[in-house]
């Protein structure tokens, strides 16, 4: 039995329950008693059992049809045990590679409004990931590249190298999700909530909607992405 988001077709659903049992060593996800397969033949196999809750209540959730766009945790699940040394180094190199353009350290040279709002509430964020990371990032005003330091990158790929796949899966999403590395680490670590690390990704665009109003469709985009950050709190509250 393969995942049937892995596949082109859209897919009825094909099962009547979705649980959770013991299994290799983990908690598998199974669909009427069944672990589903990647196209690899990688079983649904999660380190902990409330992951693995986390990942069967999206297939609970499904209806007539199995809608994978409404499956995060599920695809994070798949990305994760897909992963091997190949892929984690390519992980980690792209965590590195967000670090380098952080947004958090790209402060605006105008409205000073904005610059005041960002110095307000990135500032004490750079700050934690400072000391909590041992890092040390270098912040620029306006779009013109700051290199990073390379200890810096060094380090951050250090960090990301010591997670397991399903901790690094996740920090790679979240490091693409809010354009940033720093707010990546403090969701993980429970520094930040999903809720104000999306936030703070989004300041800057929060301050033009305040001053020009919100397009729909800009709007209904962001909803989403908010809702992945909430999923991203979750796994990582879950490993």
């Amino acid at each position: 039995m393969s995942l049937p988001g892995h596949q082109a077709e859209r897919r009825k659903r094909f099962y009547a329950t979705a649980d959770v049992g013991p299994m290799n060593g983990g908690f598998g996800v199974r669909l009427d008693g069944r672990t589903p397969k990647s196209p690899a033949g990688v079983s649904l196999v999660l380190p902990t059992e409330a992951l693995a809750q986390l990942v069967a209540g999206e297939w609970t959730a499904q209806g007539e049809y199995i809608e994978p766009v409404s499956m995060p945790a599920t695809r994070l699940a798949w990305g994760a045990l897909a992963l091997d040394e190949a892929g984690r180094a390519a992980a980690v190199e792209r965590l590195a590679t967000v670090a380098g353009t952080d947004l958090l350290c790209y402060f605006a040279d105008w409205p000073s409004g904005l610059l005041e709002r960002q110095e307000r509430r990135w500032g004490p964020v750079i700050a934690w990931a400072d000391a909590a990371l041992g890092v040390t990032f270098q912040r620029t005003q306006g779009i013109v590249h700051q290199p990073q330091p390379q200890p810096t990158l060094d380090r951050i790929a250090e960090l990301a190298g010591a997670e397991d796949v399903f901790a690094l899966t996740g920090l790679v999403d979240a490091a693409g999700l809010f354009g940033s590395a720093i707010l990546a680490f403090a969701l993980r670590r429970g520094e930040l909530s999903a809720d104000a690390a999306f936030d703070l990704s989004r300041l800057d665009e929060t301050f033009q909607e305040e001053r020009w109003g919100v397009d729909a469709e800009a709007a209904a985009r962001a909803d989403a992405m908010a809702r992945e950050a909430v999923t991203l709190e979750r796994w990582f509250q879950a490993l």
